[in-house]
């Protein structure tokens, strides 16, 4: 059997993968600017929720009139979600008299931007994958989000001089190191995950560090198996690459570069989905080739983060309960709220909703996006009836505690209780 490997020439300079890279101007930071404590009264005003403090203390169950609510045991910010906003507020008093971009939007929750947005933070949004620093200056502060940039933004805002407070997520930087490892040793990594997303986008360049690195994007077990397809002959590679033409590093060949290949995903996808997706194609190649081939050539790690892993499992546990409808707080744009939003479908009738706002108590209208839709709808009477409701609740890793206490006061209302008399 010929030798497949491809010896990769030392990487291209990119953004570190898991420490602060100090310079001469020390412009360039991921441990905050020791202002936690400052900032702890602002931040706490912000996001905390009363309810949801109740919800904590009572086993997460509060019961008012006919009307019992249960939080999933795990819900909201996670500790990377709440390191990113904190970091935010720490450059705003670090930094009072210049000017903050944030790259894109520090975490995908519309309370939130809206808050940094107040504050005088001012947000540069991608277009076509690709952001435009060309209004940066030298004494300007740039924020990088939770889901971390490309190396070439990274290297843009690098080569500008700016101030960059880079709030990358841990659990991301986890899976660049996976990335750039099979890139080094010559494999293309196959990301389980949406080829537009910031993250999986981040992710994707990290492969870019090495001459011969290459990645393929599914997004999920359907895109996969067309991958699985063209392994065992039965697709062409021209098809293939026409389906995938955007979700493919430049010049991919699949003969080529699906001859080695190690699973990677975005780290807010639906667990379950990316174990299947590895094991899919683990098969394939060995189908395709032999299982001594397959041990050699392909690599499948588990790269999910915990926080979702856990707010997944969550929403797992609490599904086994008698519930008549499932309510699910974030932002559309939010995958990891997606992700619970498909969990909790296959089993009860389930809300996405972005905001509390989206439950109008006094019209009786729940306004969500079903899913796998484009636009939001209106549910009428969506909590009518004589018998007693039983609600879920859980909200994904962007949401914070105060819009889902709001949330569940809104649920209240809508069957007629007052939420304030809920001690």
């Amino acid at each position: 059997m010929p030798d497949t490997s491809v010896k990769a020439a030392n990487p291209a300079p990119g953004p570190p993968l898991n420490m602060q890279t100090p310079t001469p101007e020390n412009t360039y930071f991921r441990k905050g600017f020791g202002l936690k404590a400052e900032i702890q009264g602002e931040l706490a005003a912000d996001y905390t929720g009363h309810l949801v403090d109740l919800l904590q203390a009572r086993d997460y169950t509060l019961a008012a009139g006919d009307v019992t609510i249960r939080l999933a045991k795990e819900f909201g910010f996670c500790y990377g979600v709440e390191r990113a906003v904190d970091y935010a507020y720490q450059a705003r008093r670090k930094f009072p008299e210049r000017t903050i971009y944030m790259a894109g939007e520090i975490i995908h929750n519309p309370h939130v931007i809206s808050k940094l947005g107040a504050m005088g933070i001012n947000f540069l949004m991608p277009e076509n994958g690709h952001i435009d620093f060309s209004g940066v200056r030298a004494e300007d502060v740039v924020i990088l989000p939770a889901f971390g940039v490309t190396i070439r933004d990274f290297e843009i805002l690098r080569q500008t001089g700016c101030v960059m407070v880079d709030t990358t997520c841990g659990s991301v930087l986890n899976v660049w190191k996976r990335v750039d490892s099979y890139a080094r040793d010559g494999f293309t990594s196959l990301i389980h995950g949406k080829y537009y997303h910031e993250e999986t986008r981040a992710t994707a360049s990290q492969a870019e560090r090495y001459p011969a690195g290459h990645y393929f994007i599914v997004r999920n077990l359907e895109e996969a198996q067309l991958v699985c397809d063209f392994i065992e002959g039965r697709l062409s590679a021209g098809a293939l690459m026409e389906r995938f033409a955007n979700a493919a590093s430049p010049n991919f060949d699949p003969a080529r570069d699906l001859r080695r290949i190690g699973v990677a995903n975005q780290t807010t996808m639906l667990a379950r989905e990316s174990m299947a997706v590895g094991e899919l194609v683990g098969q394939s190649i060995a189908r395709a080739h032999g299982s001594e081939y397959a041990a050699e050539n392909f690599r499948t790690f588990d790269t999910i983060c915990s926080a979702t892993q856990e707010r997944q499992d969550a929403v797992v546990e609490l599904l086994r309960e008698p519930l008549d409808v499932m309510v699910v707080i974030g932002g559309y744009n939010s995958s990891n709220t997606i992700s619970l939003a498909a969990l909790c479908s296959e089993t009860v009738r389930t809300f996405h909703v972005e905001d509390a706002e989206g439950i109008q108590p006094d019209s009786g209208v729940i306004r969500h996006r079903p899913l796998g839709a484009k636009e939001e709808m209106d549910t009428v009477d969506w909590l009518a009836g004589d018998a007693p409701k039983r609600v879920g609740v859980t909200a994904g890793a962007s949401t914070p505690n105060n819009k889902i206490g709001e949330a569940v006061a809104r649920i209240f209302a809508t069957r007629g209780i007052d939420p304030r008399s809920i001690q």
